[in-house]
């Protein structure tokens, strides 16, 4: 016992000069991530994790994937933080992706479950996630290694290119906002010209009267 008290010792004191950290204190990262320690390693939490995607994807109106890997905890907490209100990023495991997207207007992302995928979530702003992701990777370097994979968006697969082609068209609310402005502008338009001659009686008839009182 005397011994072992000693050498833990010795160990301690050589960790806090060298930075070493005992393989007993570690934790993995991937944790966040549920990785090879994370809650979706027991049944449990694989059926926890399944029934938060398909929560995830029955609120948004399009998914996309980008790679998971070379990407540290503060890089992905800096992302989470840039993404619009209303989109969420994860890393799921394939196996537990496909579950969750059986039976769903999801089913055909199964052609996009290859190598470790971090997936995004859009409930409405799909411009403005793929404009914080594209800003995202120019900071850290990582254009190259992490472009967008693909998506999904009622039930069509689209590449790269496609959803970049999708996130320059306007969103739902913008559309929603122009059709409005439209229909607004339309009684506007039509007093204006109903409106309009008899402005301009008016201006003739004052002409008049003033002729005439001269």
């Amino acid at each position: 016992m005397k011994q072992s008290a000693v050498l833990l010792t010795l160990v301690g004191t050589a960790a806090a000069f060298s930075g070493y950290t005992p393989a007993c204190q570690r934790t993995r990262s991937t944790r966040l991530f549920g990785g090879a320690q994370g809650m979706a390693t027991s049944p449990a939490g694989k059926q926890a994790k399944v029934a938060a995607v398909k929560e995830l994807l029955d609120k948004s109106e399009m998914v996309f994937s980008v790679p998971a890997g070379s990407i540290t905890v503060a890089q992905t907490q800096l992302l989470r933080r840039a993404l619009p209100e209303g989109t969420t990023m994860s890393v799921v495991k394939n196996t537990l992706m496909q579950r969750a997207i059986e039976g769903t207007d999801y089913q055909v992302a199964g052609e996009l479950l290859k190598g470790p995928n971090m997936w995004f979530f859009v409930e409405e702003d799909i411009g403005g996630s793929i404009k914080a992701f594209n800003a995202f990777t120019k900071e850290n370097g990582k254009t190259e290694s992490h472009m967008v994979l693909g998506g999904v968006i009622e039930g069509v697969v689209y590449d790269s290119a496609g959803v970049t082609a999708i996130s320059k068209l306007p969103s739902k609310l913008e559309l929603i906002a122009q059709i409005a402005g439209a229909i607004n502008a339309v009684p506007t338009k039509v007093a204006r010209v109903v409106k309009e001659p008899g402005q301009k009686l008016a201006r003739a008839i004052k002409l008049a009267t003033e002729e005439e009182s001269s």
